[in-house]
């Protein structure tokens, strides 16, 4: 609902009705802009979401780093260095053409896996900052975790009150692999842009939500989740416009269905346009595919998760505490689906948590990555929180939630030290 102030002059304090007007002193300009003072209140609102979240995450690095001073390698280092981090970071160095492929056990492992926007930020820090490429990779990541934990705040509180958001971007915080968020990876960046860009589809701000989807779809291929929420949200509104049941009064919902339209239409360039791009450096249309199956990763519809299972069910060997976290998120995540459904969670809410987890299921990448792959799907966080609002007692809530944090950030450490794999 758009709000016009009227100009029109009330009567003169003094009473007087004829003469000049008494002279006035002229309207100050020092003030700030109304964006600013608008976006300071947002963040006044935001604040115990972004402390508490900011605490549960401290107290995840600090174990990393009193881990890493006991085993002789500095903990931020680690999580600068691990895995997939310091490809990235080879990317942000030498551009996609500069890396040479890694051989593998599937073929060669080339960069063009890597979606674009984390390691350009990544660049574009370096070269402003005196900062080293690791600190400025983990620099972008703690940032984008931090507006990504905004968004879950935003959104929760948007839906169901200022209490189970802030409980909202605390979970997500100290989910079993929430060490990710701490570490030199895509996954930040790319929940900060997919969870604003699904505030922005509740708000019905569809321009902005497909903007949005774009900046995710150019920096992790579950972009595509965030483009398919956008764009059946946007056709639902045109539908309901059409039909005359869109409720017109609230935020965003004017008569001009363009830009639902808009919204939908932009959402899957992103992803789109780097598969295109890819196809054009590689001269093949598939050739994004092609390179993913290097990384044994496509969409198998499923066949390598139920395998992971039965192997993980029948093993009579040592069986790694990783492995099976894993098989529970995945079990937990299903039904947690499930009852987002029951509790008639918004669709735009429930199509994205949906999409991240047929992802997760349907890949045939390695089963230890999918609770990582499962992180953006914060919606499935809310059943959890709206049950923890309901403790009376704000110690218990307190209590409960840094038990939480304590063991998300021990089993941090393990994933960081101790397991042999990437998490």
């Amino acid at each position: 609902m758009s709000t016009e102030l009227s100009n029109t002059a009330g009567p003169r304090p003094d009473g007087a009705v004829g003469g000049p007007p008494e002279p006035t002193e002229p309207p100050s300009r020092s003030g700030p802009p109304a964006w600013l003072s608008r976006a300071r209140r947002a963040l006044r609102r935001a604040a115990p979401a972004l402390l508490g979240y900011a605490a549960v995450r401290a107290v995840g690095v600090l174990v990393i780093v009193v881990q890493g001073s006991r085993r002789g390698e500095p903990g931020l280092h680690r999580l600068g260095v691990l895995w997939d981090a310091r490809l990235y970071q080879l990317i942000a160095e030498r551009g996609y053409s500069g890396v040479a492929p890694i051989p593998g056990p599937h073929g060669l492992y080339e960069m063009y896996a890597f979606f674009p926007a984390y390691p350009a930020l990544t660049n574009l820090v370096w070269r402003l900052t005196p900062l080293s490429i690791n600190a400025s990779a983990l620099l972008v990541a703690w940032a984008a975790s931090l507006v990504a934990a905004w968004g879950v705040f935003a959104v929760v509180a948007r839906l169901y009150r200022h209490r189970a958001g802030v409980i909202a971007a605390v979970l997500w915080g100290i989910t079993p692999v929430a060490v990710v968020e701490s570490m030199a990876y895509s996954e930040p960046l790319f929940a900060a842009f997919a969870f604003w860009a699904v505030y922005a589809v509740l708000a019905r701000r569809w321009i902005w939500a497909g903007g949005l989807t774009v900046l995710a779809g150019l920096t992790r291929p579950t972009g595509s989740a965030v483009a398919m929420t956008v764009a059946v949200s946007a056709a639902w509104e045109v539908v309901h416009r059409f039909r005359g049941r869109s409720e017109r009064s609230s935020p965003g919902a004017g008569p001009a269905w363009w830009r639902p339209v808009l919204g939908g239409l932009l959402a899957p360039l992103g992803f789109v346009g780097y598969i295109a791009w890819v196809g054009v450096q590689k001269g093949r249309w598939d050739a994004y595919f092609k390179i993913q199956e290097a990384w044994d990763s496509r969409f198998d519809f499923g066949r390598n998760t139920y395998q992971s299972f039965s192997a993980l069910l029948s093993s009579s060997g040592t069986v790694w505490l990783a492995d099976v976290v894993v098989a529970i998120v995945l079990i937990g995540s299903v039904l947690l689906l499930g009852v987002s459904v029951i509790q008639r969670q918004p669709l735009p809410l429930v199509l994205f948590s949906l999409g991240i987890l047929v992802l997760a299921l349907g890949d045939a990448a390695y089963f230890n990555c999918r609770a990582r792959f499962l992180l953006p799907a914060f919606g499935l966080l809310l059943p959890i929180a709206m049950s923890l609002t309901r403790l009376r007692s704000r110690a218990s809530l307190v209590l409960v939630l840094s038990g939480a944090a304590l063991t998300s950030a021990v089993y941090g450490g393990y994933l960081a030290f101790v397991y042999p794999n990437a998490p």
